[in-house]
This record gives structure tokens, C-alpha cells and sequence, in this order.
């Protein structure tokens, strides 16, 4: 859940609380750059992060929201100024053509949703959501994802028009509105119980918790809870869920985030998969290859391959979802 959107008056509170940036940064337990995003707006926190940092700077939620009543008049303008260059870009874009352009862009590049997300300092939730065209875009946000793809912002911008003349992302926006359709449906569904859905029948086991050297330990034997199957994958048999737990991937997927795996499917270059080093301790991996052609699995935070060989392949479990 993102509620801090640019600009805020995080700053101006804690100053006027004697309060460091380092010491709130300790506080969230992220870094200090982190704080100093999250001040300048480029960077957004979760309900619970709102919550504690109106406890450490002793002040109400509404004070750390920017409104004309208790405002600076250099920050009620900057935020006008944000709000109108947000309804310029989305205006010129429409945010499912923006969203539906971003994917098929990423897709011919063959990057991972993870890879351009981080390239882009945004959260997966986040980065999925634009390209689901479910979220506004800032213009620092555009040049962030336009660098992440390897483009310039301009040279983006024409390539998402040029799509969309095309009518390249007729079949991406269909898709992408039916899976928030049938998401939405599975929701509510599991919420209120309807005799139209079989909820019992979509739900499949989750594993998995921390293990050291930022493996994930997964006892199939023993789930850690239940979760709802995704409605694109309805018609997959062999699915199971893995909580994702690794610290590897540091802040980019939130820990409650599930993973759906289909150990039956092939997992290929740009894939992310789970390798099991051994029965019970998986590591999350993105499926390369080298300039020689030799398939790897690479790890991050810090980065490390893990060659494949022949009798590697029944132990790399391909990730077909991941729900945030």
C-alpha cells in the first residue's frame, strides 16, 4: 500500500524534532540514501513505515501530508507543479497504452520484470503496476524506466506512440484488463465466500523460510500457510507456492510476497526460477547465458552465477508468477 506521494513534509517534521536522517533511517531500518529519496518524494513507504514515522517524529499522519491549510507555500506549489506534469504525461500516454507499451519494450529486450524495476530504484509492486496501467508516472519516474530499458526518455516516448499507431498493444491491454478482471472476481470471491468460485480448489500450498547465505529452506512436506492460485494459472496442475524470504534480493520484493512455481515447465533465458542446491535449500535465480552459450543461474546482493549442467535441469524450478 503506498500512501507518501511527492511531495511530503517528512523533512520539515523532523527537523523540527531534532531528529537525524540517519536516526530515521535506523528507525525504518533502510538506508540513508532510502530517507533522502522518501523526502524528495522519489521513493514511496508502506502504511506500516507511515505509521512509524509519525511515532518517531511525534506527530499526526495529516502532518505528514502536504495540504494548502498547514503547508509551505514552496511545497503546496511544488506539489502542484508534480500533479500537473503527472496529468501531462498520462494524458499524452493513457496509462494502459503506457503500461502495455513498457512490457512489450522489456519483453523485446528479454528483461525480467525484477531487472527493470531495480535498474529503475522502484519496488516490483510498483514497476508491475505501470505496466498493469494501474499507476501515474512522474517524469523522473519515465527517465528512471526509460534508463532501465536502455533508452533515452524521448526515444521511449516515440517508440510507445509508434506502438501504439501500430496497434502492437491491442492484445497486451486486453490481457492485461481480463487478468485484472479475473483477479479482482478471485478476490472478492475469496472474501465473500460465493458459491460461484471454488475457493478450496485455487488454493495451493506456500513453503519456504530463510536459510543462511540468502537460500530459501523448503520442506514440501510441511506448508507455512495457503494462497489463492492467480487466474492465469487456473489450468496448472502442478503448481506451489514459495514465500519470498531470501534476503538476496534485499528491498526490491516485499517479504510477503508469494512465488507461484511449475516445476514441469522449462525454465529459459530470462526466466526467474528456483535452483535447488539440494533437496530443501533453493536459491531465486535469473536463467542467463554467457558469450559462449553456457546457461547460468545468477544470484544477487552480491552477484554470483551458478553454472548449469546436464543433471542440473530437473532441479530448476521455473517461477511463472509472482503475487505481491
Amino acid at each position: 500500500m503506498e500512501e507518501i506521494v511527492f511531495p511530503n513534509q517528512i523533512r520539515i517534521n523532523r527537523k523540527m524534532h531534532g531528529v537525524s536522517m540517519q536516526d530515521l533511517a535506523d528507525k525504518l531500518g533502510i538506508s540513508l540514501s532510502a530517507i533522502s529519496k522518501i523526502e524528495k518524494g522519489y521513493r514511496r513507504l508502506n502504511q506500516e513505515q507511515l505509521i512509524l514515522v509519525a511515532e518517531t517524529l511525534d506527530c499526526t499522519l495529516q502532518d505528514l501530508y502536504v495540504n494548502e491549510q498547514n503547508s509551505q507555500h514552496e511545497v503546496v506549489m511544488a506539489w502542484r507543479k508534480e500533479q500537473e506534469r503527472r496529468q501531462e504525461i498520462n494524458k499524452s500516454s493513457g496509462l494502459k497504452v503506457l503500461g502495455a507499451a513498457l512490457r512489450y519494450i522489456r519483453n523485446e529486450k528479454s528483461l525480467t520484470l525484477i531487472e527493470v524495476a531495480e535498474n529503475a530504484e522502484m519496488t516490483l509492486s510498483v514497476y508491475h503496476r505501470i505496466e498493469m496501467g494501474q499507476r501515474e508516472v512522474s517524469e523522473k519516474e519515465y527517465k528512471n524506466i526509460a534508463r532501465a530499458l536502455g533508452m533515452e526518455i524521448d526515444a521511449l516516448k516515440a517508440e510507445i506512440r509508434r506502438l501504439d499507431e501500430a496497434g502492437a498493444l491491442e492484445e497486451i491491454i486486453i490481457h492485461n484488463d481480463t487478468k485484472y478482471k479475473v483477479n479482482n472476481m478471485i478476490r472478492t470471491a475469496a472474501e465473500h465466500s460465493n458459491n460461484y468460485v471454488d475457493i478450496e480448489a485455487l488454493k495451493v500450498p506456500v513453503f519456504g523460510i530463510s536459510g543462511h547465505d540468502g537460500s530459501i529452506l523448503i520442506d514440501r512436506s510441511s506448508a507455512t500457510k495457503e494462497a489463492i492460485k492467480p487466474a492465469t494459472l487456473l489450468d496448472k496442475r502442478d503448481i506451489y507456492g514459495v514465500s519470498l524470504c531470501s534476503r538476496r534480493l534485499g528491498s526490491i520484493l516485499s517479504n510477503r510476497a508469494v512465488m507461484f512455481v511449475a516445476p514441469s515447465e522449462v525454465a529459459s533465458v530470462g526466466d526467474i526460477a528456483l535452483y535447488y542446491k539440494s533437496e530443501q535449500q533453493a536459491f531465486v535465480v535469473s536463467v542467463r547465458e554467457d558469450e559462449t552459450g553456457q546457461l547460468y543461474g545468477l544470484m544477487w546482493n552480491p552477484e554470483e552465477r551458478i553454472y548449469f549442467n546436464n543433471d542440473d535441469f530437473k532441479k530448476i524450478h521455473k517461477v511463472v508468477e509472482i503475487a505481491l
